[in-house]
């Protein structure tokens, strides 16, 4: 509607006008033509009329035609007087309409202007049409002078990747090479259909120390805190060999409840160290014969099932290879029967079985128990969720985190299946390579 206003204003309706009053002169002149009078009364109304359109020329729209006695000229007055005012509020509202507009602009300026990122709006051959302050501060060059100049002067993108296809990529930015900064590319949506890019830049400089700092933290928490617990676990172990002298039975079974307690505990520091180790986690992948492999991690899961009465059960149909890293897969499944044991009904099954589907080797494990709502399946697993608290028990919410970090490490998924009150399963996938093969 706006728009309409807009382009049907001014000169087209001074010239309508002025056509309209042309036609309505000629009928005066007709009328009074024959007595001088009234050419008197006409020559003074079209006087009258001429210094009002004068006036609506030059913007003037308070000025009004005056009535005369002339027949028929008060319709035409009243005519023109109504245009007049109608031409009138309709300056006002465009004017209205344009503070509005103006108020609008300058809120959303200032509130682009006052963002953390950085923006940059580029045309279709990567030149610099406009910046916000920040961006120009931080490319090093005042945002009007870098109007028309290409982007790709101030930024290096990884291996010359376009600018316009940038996603929360790191880039350098050249005139701050001691920062460090991200970028990703939008298109805009515009009716001309020019191709045009808001490139929105992020820095990340205080991002990037914190984790530095945070990794080096944890990393000398959790070395300082194996040193004791292999030190006590080393004890231990010379205690149940009798090597201080004999012990008796009630003390082997206190002694053998400590050195299981800090078996968990040691676990538990180098499940917390590898967490922050995933993002540099190195796979090696060798062949393992997933019947002796899942023998071996049942083997040493059992006396920890036994205290809760669990039974670890193996289901086979054949023995499979899978190419795999051997020390980071025992440590998924171990995590993943860790958790059927927590979670798990006491005293029933948990059930392991192997299999194929197509391009992938597939692990599953299963406990019959509390489940999973399907309002907490979506978060199991992110880093440091755990249901645990809900059961009043002791976990740091990472093991299944890191285990589907290290199955993502092997092209692979983990996967979960869940009936609340009844059983969950989940499901490690890996995809088969050429070389693998199964066997009967």
């Amino acid at each position: 509607m706006l728009l309409d206003i807009l382009q049907f204003s001014g000169n087209e309706y001074y010239t309508l006008l002025m056509l309209f009053i042309l036609a309505i002169m000629g009928y005066l002149f007709y009328v009074v033509r024959g007595t001088k009078k009234r050419w008197n009364k006409l020559n003074d109304y079209l006087g009258d009329v001429t210094k009002t359109v004068n006036s609506i020329r030059y913007g003037d729209l308070s000025k009004k035609i005056k009535n005369i006695d002339i027949p028929d000229s008060e319709h035409l007055t009243e005519s023109l007087n109504r245009m007049i005012e109608t031409l009138h509020d309709r300056e006002t509202m465009i004017v209205e309409y344009q503070n509005e507009l103006a108020k609008q602009n300058k809120i959303l300026e200032a509130t682009i202007n006052s963002l953390s990122d950085g923006l940059v709006i580029i045309d279709e051959h990567g030149k610099i049409l406009r910046t916000t302050p920040l961006a120009a501060q931080w490319l090093g060059v005042e945002g009007k002078d870098l109007v028309g100049k290409l982007i790709a002067e101030y930024i290096e993108t990884p291996k010359g990747k376009p600018i316009s296809t940038l996603k929360n990529d790191e880039i350098v930015i050249i005139n701050d090479k001691s920062s460090n900064f991200t970028a990703s590319s939008v298109a805009l949506k515009i009716e001309d259909k020019k191709n045009r890019h808001i490139v929105i830049i992020k820095n990340i400089t205080d991002q990037k120390e914190l984790e530095s700092l945070k990794e080096d933290f944890v990393a000398t928490l959790t070395h300082d805190l194996k040193v004791p617990i292999v030190a006590e676990t080393n004890m231990i172990e010379l205690f149940l060999n009798e090597s201080f002298g004999e012990i008796s039975e009630k003390q082997r079974l206190a002694l053998k409840n400590m050195q299981t307690s800090n078996r968990d505990l040691l676990e538990l520091v180098q499940t917390v160290l590898e967490t922050y180790k995933i993002g540099k986690l190195k796979i090696y992948k060798e062949n393992v014969m997933l019947k002796s492999f899942i023998n071996e991690v049942i083997e040493e899961m059992s006396p920890i099932a036994l205290k809760t009465g669990n039974k670890l059960k193996f289901i086979q149909d054949r023995d499979i290879r899978v190419l795999a890293d051997r020390f980071q897969l025992k440590r998924v499944m171990k995590n993943l029967i860790q958790n059927a044991i927590l979670y798990g009904e006491p005293k029933s099954p948990i059930e392991i079985t192997i299999g194929e589907i197509p391009d992938y080797v597939v692990i599953k494990v299963k406990d019959h128990g509390a489940g999973i709502s399907q309002r907490d399946i979506d978060k199991i697993f992110n880093k440091y969720y755990s249901a645990e608290k809900k059961f009043r028990k002791i976990g740091t919410g990472l093991g299944l985190y890191l285990s589907q970090q290290i199955t993502k490490a092997h092209n692979g998924d983990l996967t979960v299946d869940s009936v609340e009150g009844e059983y969950t399963e989940f499901c490690v996938k890996i995809p088969v390579t050429k070389y693998e093969q199964s066997f009967i």
